[in-house]
């Protein structure tokens, strides 16, 4: 058994009950950085482990480069570009990584709250880590979430203390106290308010073509090139499907520009009582359950709020 100085058994030690472990790691230096990741790697590379380093770019350069030679054991992610969209981490980063090695322990690095991340993303972000816990919950693996304490705010560490139960800070793991994903899930759990300007419709299930004709219209002529508007027809159909289907018989559209971006959200009356819908990958052989997954796939940031009077999904797509 693991234990500290006191002989009090280590936060990082394994529950045989709960194999998964979440610890936040805080670095306030490259210095601390790599004291904090390179061991993680490393270690896991010598028990013959996977392991993988999702991370901004400069962050997988460090690492890169300290490992040498070994570096080409090591699954590298740019967190930039797979997890733009936070929703889209747990099932094509982290599962994905994870279901690939079925059977065996995984080790993996993911950073996917940096310095630059816009405050409408970060909310994404945060219900990600809180749904981390859940998503992993018996798998036998460990996930370390590096924070840049030099340049995030106190409040994002705040939070980090929120969905992590173990925070490593100068070096030395300690249990947080703090640790209540759930409490953070429903913080975060926004209202979304939608711009006077937007261009809306209603829709019911034999409306859903004039729907989609509806949203490519408006983004076409508020400068969505080609390649985006398939994206956009496809978070279209999936969405007011779902409401049809799901959430009531029908609902509501719109679709407005915001800076570089589309956004295209649907309101309807069903209330989304599973946290991780959209964020599971889908069997081969499974019927359903793509239709928010898709939706995560194609976005560059997907929102949700959702109450027992209705449920709002937003989704940001780059215009080119």
């Amino acid at each position: 058994m693991e234990q500290g100085e006191d002989g009090a058994r280590s936060p990082l030690a394994r529950d045989r009950a709960e194999p998964f472990a979440h610890p936040a790691l805080l670095y306030r230096s490259e210095q601390e950085y790599a004291q904090g990741t390179l061991p993680f790697v490393s270690e896991g590379l010598a028990a013959g482990l996977p392991v993988a380093v999702a991370a901004p770019p400069s962050r997988l350069a460090l690492l890169k480069a300290e490992l040498g030679p070994v570096a080409h054991e090591v699954r590298w992610i740019d967190m930039t570009q797979a997890g733009r969209n936070p929703g889209r981490i747990i099932p094509a980063v982290l599962r994905s990584f994870a279901d690939a090695h079925p059977g065996r322990p995984v080790r993996i690095i993911g950073e996917p709250i940096w310095y630059g991340r816009t405050p409408i993303e970060y909310p994404a972000c945060v219900q990600h880590e809180a749904l981390i816990n859940t998503a992993f919950h018996g798998r036998d693996a460990t996930i370390l979430c590096p924070y840049d304490a030099r340049t995030l705010s106190d409040d994002v560490i705040a939070d980090a203390h929120a969905t992590h139960p173990v925070v490593i800070c100068d070096g030395r793991p300690g249990v947080s106290h703090a640790y209540d994903p759930e409490r953070v899930l429903a913080r975060y759990n926004e209202s979304l308010p939608y711009p006077p300007g937007a261009a809306t419709v209603r829709f019911a299930a034999g409306l859903l073509p004039a729907a989609r004709d509806f949203a490519l219209r408006e983004a076409r002529e508020r400068g969505m090139a080609p390649p985006r508007l398939q994206d956009l027809n496809l978070v279209v159909a999936e969405l007011t499907t779902n409401s049809v289907v799901h959430g009531g018989g029908s609902g509501t559209l719109r679709i407005w520009a915001e800076s570089e971006q589309i956004v295209c959200e649907v309101r309807d009356e069903g209330h989304l009582t599973d946290p991780l819908a959209g964020r599971r990958p889908v069997r081969p052989d499974q019927l359903g359950g793509r239709g928010l997954l898709l939706v995560h796939f194609l976005s560059d940031l997907v929102r949700v709020h959702t109450a027992a009077s209705g449920t709002t999904v937003r989704s940001y797509l780059a215009r080119r």
